[in-house]
């Protein structure tokens, strides 16, 4: 029997009739635009899914070289504090949306004073700093690794020796394994309070792990609901490293996140989609470790294993839209492809590896490269998502893809055969979607 073919996207090429401008003079305002702020791959995807909606997408980023720069309706390669630009922006779009959290709240609070933002600019705001999210989980009454937040070194003073092992984590701008030092000990705590510049953050103390988990949820502005089923995560580094859907965690868990995420999205009033990140400790507690206010890393594999998307559902409701449909069709594994890829033990100089030979009799397998320019090590490059009708199925895949690019780069440990966890029921490969009218 022929095997099914293997899917390869390269998500930079540009469409037909792509307008990159700065002028006033040639806006149209033929069909739904949304206004987007960012431009990196989670931008490139919302824009793919946007525009097979009919809808058009208007972007700001400061970096010209952007991956949505090639696809966007209309793309301005400026600060996201250029007024004029937002204005234009404003002027021709009906709604507006971001694509990571990291966006200046003036610039949320200017664009959300003159359209609908969703998210809001306080729930993006709220994101943006782990103590505020922190305060947000117990305004839930859900639980959390313990923390203290150090704002000056008087505060390191009060730091109890009994609180170590912990990890160091700036308040803001902290993501992918950025902006964190591991503390050992209360006698290194001031060296890891220098190497972050003395910047305010919060010390949480480190936690054994049976496991990390993620939940994608969607609430639009009506207060409906929507979920994905929950992901299984491995990080390597700080950086997600592989995901597999559906998790491999007991039901009693999987209902817990479910509630957990529901109850922090309507807390916040929370208008989008919104990934909620959990640990699970060595006695099986869900605990709460952060959000993320936008379609994430973990949820890559709903482009090919669900029936929507998270960034289709991400357009529906910046467009108003029903929500879609969030059924898995099909048990997935995605592996994040980093810049470390490109180099192997013995050359400076990047190489994009040989996707022909790695993806070689990998049926229902899809590739996914975001047109990033220049490879580094630790930059994400891409990624491939393995489906199968059974999760064994797509984890052996994933395993042999992993194995391949081994050979002539990073080492790739290979994906657990066996749940850290196990199921007290079998876990079945469509996972039915959920929809919760919300109490508001």
């Amino acid at each position: 029997m022929a095997q099914a073919p293997v899917s390869t996207f390269t998500m930079n090429e540009p469409i037909q009739n792509n307008t990159l401008s700065n002028s006033t003079t040639d806006l149209h305002e033929d069909g739904t635009w949304l206004a987007l702020l960012g431009g990196g791959q989670l931008g490139l995807m919302f824009c793919e899914a946007a525009q097979k909606l009919g809808l058009r997408v208007a972007a700001i980023d400061p970096d010209k070289n952007a991956p949505l720069a090639s696809r966007a309706d209309r793309f301005w390669a400026v600060p996201y504090n250029h007024t004029e630009t937002l204005d234009l922006m404003v002027a021709l779009c009906e709604t507006a949306t971001v694509e990571f959290e990291n966006i200046p709240f003036p610039t949320l609070a200017y664009l959300a004073g003159k359209l609908p933002l969703r998210p809001s600019a306080d729930a993006i705001a709220t994101a943006q700093d782990r103590a505020k999210e922190k305060a947000l989980f117990s305004r839930c009454g859900l639980p959390t690794a313990p923390y203290v937040v150090l704002e000056n070194e008087m505060d390191l003073e009060r730091v109890n020796s009994t609180f170590f092992p912990a990890r160091l984590k700036t308040l803001r701008l902290g993501y992918d394994g950025k902006g964190q030092v591991a503390v050992a000990s209360i006698h290194q705590l001031s060296e890891a309070w220098t190497r972050l510049n003395h910047t305010p953050s919060i010390l949480e103390r480190h936690i054994a792990l049976k496991g990390e988990i993620s939940v994608l949820i969607a609430r639009d502005v009506l207060g409906r609901i929507a979920l994905w089923s929950v992901s299984e995560n491995f990080h390597q580094n700080g950086i997600l490293d592989v995901t597999l859907a559906p998790a491999r965690i007991p039901d009693h868990l999987k209902d817990h996140a479910y509630a957990a995420a529901q109850k922090v999205a309507e807390t916040m009033g929370y208008v989008g989609v919104l990934c909620v990140e959990f640990f699970i400790d060595e006695n099986e507690t869900l605990l709460l470790n952060e959000i993320a206010p936008r379609p994430h890393n973990s949820g890559h594999h709903t482009i090919e294993s669900c029936v929507t998307s998270q960034f289709e559902q991400q357009a529906r409701i910046a467009a108003a839209l029903p929500l879609g449909d969030t059924t898995q069709k099909k048990a997935s594994v995605m592996i994040n492809l980093l810049g470390d890829l490109w180099f192997d033990d013995h050359t400076l100089v990047p190489r994009e590896p040989d996707w022909n030979a790695i993806l070689r009799d990998c049926p229902h397998t899809t590739l996914r490269l975001y047109g990033k320019k220049d490879a580094r090590r630790g930059r994400k490059m891409g990624h491939v998502t393995c489906c199968a009708e059974h999760l064994p199925d797509a984890i052996r895949t994933a395993n042999l893809i992993r194995a391949r690019l081994s050979q002539t780069s990073m080492k790739l440990a290979p994906i657990p055969d066996a749940p850290a966890l196990k199921p007290k029921k079998t876990v079945a490969a469509k996972t039915k979607a959920r929809f919760h009218k919300s109490a508001l």
